[in-house]
């Protein structure tokens, strides 16, 4: 978001700006506290912003800077050339908060690289911008001219919608000769007006007055509002109803069963008749709002609930009640009824999800954000405090930065190969009794980084082919698989180069890059050259870590007529290979890696050192090698020249717990397999 600066405006005389800075921060749960009038103009500077929570001026556009906030997101805004925080457009604090005693607009500032939230709390101050204010215009009261002195007739208040001192009201009558101002300090709800007679009326004389209330804030500049006052005067009846109380406080429980008894209200008369005989309703004070929550019998003075009664709309109600008598003309009389609802836990907790980084790496750093979550819950008090928790036995935590405010971080190292997607499930729950929860899920994939190397299916392969093969002949295939994922478990096939003899090894063989399959690239000759050994390898193209993890496959090419399958008129014709394994003892010969492999390979090289005197016939061979540490052992058996057994099994692989269990192996198992290889190797062409 590209924030365009613009100029503090001069303020008005009458606006008075104050502001308060109370700043504290960390690393990603900073909190910063400021103030500012409502009504403020465009422009008016609010805070340094990006001083304040410790980011440079410099790193505010390379670290996407942004702000969010519940709501409106325009009433604020920041300039990224100076990080200042200013007012954007209009706030009216009686729109954002209505008559909250508290009003803060919240903001949630977030940078990457690292990813930091910070949370920005701004208050905004009460001005009086708002006049009290009738309901009505003009108010009508009807009043005998035989009621007594001192008779009391409440008038309706006005209301300011600014608080505090702002909206203490106070009233002042026009100067008369009749009536004098009383006013009623009602606890919790301000003051009422209500009008005394000090003088009796004369119906003749004055059959009505016009009177005028005024009342006035304490606010500064204060602010001043009007209703006129028609006083009918009537001539009948000289006794009105009185209720026994002029104020009733109830309390009653939100979610009340409709008919649920409110209020029994007692009224009586000392006339005699029917001018004793009463009736309640409702005053015409009462806004129709409240006119549909209860129900009056104006008959016995019963109160009931009529509608729905929730605490989370309305948590008071006042009700003006008049009792009138049926005398000719009718007296009216006065009570207020006072109803506060009381919470319960009816409404379950809200959770947000925010989710910024998703898919995840997995090799992505502990404490790493993966998402935001803000929780909120409608009920006051125990009922809506509300804890936040996650699934259990994921490699995630909560981690709070402000109140009702969370960080899901990563909590322990993913591995996409054991599980690649979780199911998180958060949940809200309150303090109420009984509680309530809500649950929102988030669904982490974890993705694919390249942590794997390729691996053989086995880690040696001996394949016997005859001599004087056609040039391309398909020998076999061999086949690696990469843990990995997508790009990242494309394996491609290559050969280790060396020389064999004055040759390069790629002008015998080739492998495929894609399918893995080796080919002969021209005849071999038995005479020539008795056993090709090369080394294919599987670099991924995508491999970015460690050429050192390459994996490595060992083969070994028997030709036919290298004395293994060779026979004549005298039988099988056994010639010995000269090199074909080593000793890791500097006397004997050596081991070594494969050219290209690392310490990891799974693929070994052996040869005769020059001038080893053990190399001078079958007979001087060691009968076993031992891989440094390995659990492997390599096991040579050497027979007679004229023996009959099959010399494919010259070389056997085993861990060195069973060498003593493969010398007990009996003559006549070894000439059962040698049946078994025999028909195996016949065709290795499809191989």
């Amino acid at each position: 978001m590209m924030l365009v600066y613009r100029p503090i405006r001069q303020r008005t005389q009458r606006l008075l700006l104050s502001f308060l800075l109370i700043a504290a921060w960390g690393t990603g749960s900073s909190h910063v506290h400021y103030s500012l009038p409502e009504e403020a103009k465009h422009g008016t500077f609010v805070g340094r912003i990006a001083q304040d929570l410790g980011l440079e001026l410099v790193e505010l556009v390379p670290r996407l800077f942004r702000v969010a906030s519940k709501g409106r997101g325009d009433l604020l805004e920041v300039n990224l050339q100076n990080g200042i925080l200013f007012v954007n457009s209009r706030i009216d604090r009686e729109e954002l908060c209505g008559r909250s005693a508290e009003c803060s607009i919240h903001l949630e500032v977030i940078v990457d690289r690292p990813l930091q939230v910070f949370h920005v709390e701004v208050e905004v101050k009460d001005i009086n911008d708002n006049p009290p204010v009738f309901s009505v215009s003009e108010q009508k009261l009807s009043i005998y001219e035989s009621r007594p002195l001192d008779s009391r007739f409440p008038l309706e208040g006005a209301s300011d919608a600014d608080i505090g001192e702002n909206a203490m009201l106070t009233y002042r009558l026009s100067p008369n000769d009749f009536f004098t101002l009383d006013i009623i300090n009602k606890k919790d709800k301000g003051k009422f007006p209500v009008l005394v007679l000090r003088k009796l009326l004369d119906r003749e004389e004055n059959p009505q007055l016009q009177l005028l209330l005024t009342a006035t804030d304490g606010g500064k500049p204060e602010l001043t509002g009007f209703v006129t006052l028609l006083i009918l005067v009537l001539d009948a009846n000289d006794n009105a109803p009185l209720f026994d109380r002029s104020v009733y406080e109830v309390k009653m429980y939100e979610n009340s069963a409709n008919q649920t008894l409110v209020i029994w209200l007692n009224a009586s008369d000392v006339d005699e008749g029917i001018n004793k005989e009463i009736i309640y309703s409702f005053s015409s004070l009462v806004p129709p709002s409240t006119r549909r929550k209860f129900l009056m019998n104006e008959s016995t003075g019963e109160i009931r609930v009529n509608d729905a009664i929730d605490f989370e709309d309305s948590n008071t109600y006042e009700i003006h009640v008049d009792v009138t008598d049926k005398g000719n003309p009718p007296m009216v009389g006065h009570c207020t009824v006072l109803v506060e609802i009381l919470d319960e836990n009816d409404n379950s907790p809200e959770v947000v999800v925010t989710s910024l980084a998703l898919p995840v790496r997995e090799d992505a750093q502990v404490g790493t954000v993966i998402a935001l979550i803000s929780v909120s819950d409608r009920d006051s008090g125990a009922n809506g405090q509300v804890t936040c928790t996650l699934t259990p036995h994921v490699p995630f935590k909560l981690v709070s930065t402000f109140k009702n405010y969370y960080s899901m971080v990563l909590d322990s190292a993913l591995d996409r190969e054991s599980l690649e997607n979780y199911e998180v499930v958060v949940t809200a729950r309150d303090a109420g009794s009984p509680s309530l929860s809500a649950t929102a899920s988030v669904s982490v994939e974890v993705a694919d980084v390249n942590d794997n190397a390729p691996a053989f299916a086995h880690p040696e392969y001996t394949v016997f082919v005859k001599e004087n093969n056609p040039p391309g002949c398909h020998i076999f295939t061999v086949s690696a698989r990469d843990a990995d994922a997508q790009e990242n478990a494309l394996v491609s096939y290559s050969l280790v180069e060396r020389r064999v003899g004055e040759r390069a090894l790629s002008s015998y063989v080739s492998v495929h890059a894609e399918s893995g399959k080796v080919y002969a690239l021209q005849p071999l000759d038995h005479e020539e050259l008795e056993l090709l050994q090369f080394q294919p390898r599987q670099p991924n193209p995508d491999w970015r870590y460690s050429a050192s993890l390459r994996a490595g496959m060992h083969s070994s090419v028997h030709l036919e007529e290298a004395g293994i399958l060779r026979a004549g008129p005298g039988g099988p014709d056994q010639q010995w290979p000269t090199v074909s394994s080593a000793t890791p003892e500097p006397e004997a010969g050596e081991v070594s890696p494969p050219v290209g492999a690392g310490v990891n390979s799974n693929s070994w090289t052996f040869k005769y050192g020059p001038g080893n005197p053990k190399q001078s016939g079958p007979g001087e061979l060691p009968d076993k090698f031992i891989i440094p540490g390995s659990p492997a052992i390599i096991s040579i058996r050497q027979e007679p020249t004229n023996s009959q057994i099959d010399k494919s099994d010259f070389i056997t692989f085993g861990k060195k717990e069973e060498t003593k269990k493969k010398k007990k192996k009996k003559k006549g198992n070894k000439t059962q397999e040698k049946k078994e290889k025999g028909n195996s190797t016949t065709d290795n062409s499809d191989q």
